[in-house]
């Protein structure tokens, strides 16, 4: 069971973990170990995620999210095993929160009178002062 917020609680079945062997540093722990680890949330299935959470969850996962709707996180940084599966927990986690917070609604503004005014007035004086370098007076 993975807690997110005191709302929202993934559960044991909606996650899977495969271990894999992982490249990189280890040495020949690294031919003999499956250290790495590959967490999948089946997010589009999930009754403890709201709609409106899902939807930004896809948006947020990019190419971690599968065609069918599970969020996918490889983690191979550690030589434990125990470690990797630490870290793919927190960062689903964190993805998940960073999925709770809605943005904000952008209410779009005008350009005031006044504003508008002045820009004219500006290009205007502009225009003279470049007038006024003619060649041919």
């Amino acid at each position: 069971m993975l807690r997110i917020t005191d709302d929202i609680v993934i559960q044991d079945w909606e996650l899977t973990e495969q271990f894999v062997r992982a490249s990189g540093p280890g040495g020949q722990n690294v031919n003999k170990v499956s250290s790495a680890v590959e967490l999948r949330f089946e997010a589009e299935r999930s009754p403890s995620l709201p709609d409106p959470v899902k939807r930004r969850l896809r948006r947020l996962a990019g190419r971690r999210w599968t065609k069918d709707g599970a969020v996918v996180i490889q983690v191979s940084e550690e030589r434990s095993q125990a470690r990797n599966r630490e870290i793919a927990r927190e960062r689903l986690a964190a993805l998940v929160q960073q999925a709770l917070v809605a943005p904000k609604r952008r209410i779009p503004t005008k350009v005031s009178a006044n504003q508008k005014r002045k820009r004219v007035e500006a290009k205007k004086a502009r225009a003279e002062v470049k007038e006024k370098r003619g060649w041919d007076r």
